[in-house]
């Protein structure tokens, strides 16, 4: 399945709008716009809350919360690094995901046990931060959408230093 990630130009808060391969609106991502640390709700169309990313202060290393009906499903870390930007989406049992990508290009790609299961590309000339993502099916396309979010909120944190 493919996505489009757009943040909102004008808004209070970090705000992005996912749509389908076909162009049709699928989630929002609406965040809060003065809180500690970001705090973003990942919803349907109708407004159902999917998920909630709440990043988790006092970390070494950017660290996220990805949590379903209020209990933590996913973490998301970033890990170490000189040249590449690379995170972890801790699922449970022992399938997580490893995300690397360079900074500059905008490019990351998402692999579980072995194989390249998701990619991430960004979009150039446009206002605000856009994303295509590429999903294999058969994929937590929630998870893997939340923890684009995540490196978005990363990235951009670190554009602001």
């Amino acid at each position: 399945m493919i996505y489009k990630i757009k943040e909102k130009f004008w808004s209070w808060g970090n705000q992005f709008t996912i749509t389908d391969g076909q162009g049709n609106d699928r989630f929002v991502v609406a965040g809060q716009a003065f809180s500690w640390g970001d705090k973003l709700s990942f919803q349907d169309m109708k407004g159902t809350e999917l998920a909630f990313i709440r990043q988790k202060l006092m970390s070494f290393m950017p660290r996220y919360e990805i949590l379903v009906n209020g209990s933590v499903f996913a973490e998301v870390t970033k890990e170490f690094s000189w040249l590449q930007q690379n995170f972890t989406l801790d699922v449970p049992g022992p399938n997580d995901y490893e995300i690397a990508g360079s900074f500059w290009q905008h490019e990351f790609n998402f692999m579980r046990s072995g194989r390249k299961v998701a990619a991430v590309s960004k979009t150039y000339w446009d206002w605000t931060d856009c994303y295509g993502v590429d999903i294999v099916d058969g994929e937590d396309d929630v998870s893997i959408l939340c923890a684009c979010i995540v490196i978005d909120q990363v990235l951009h944190d670190g554009d602001d230093n």
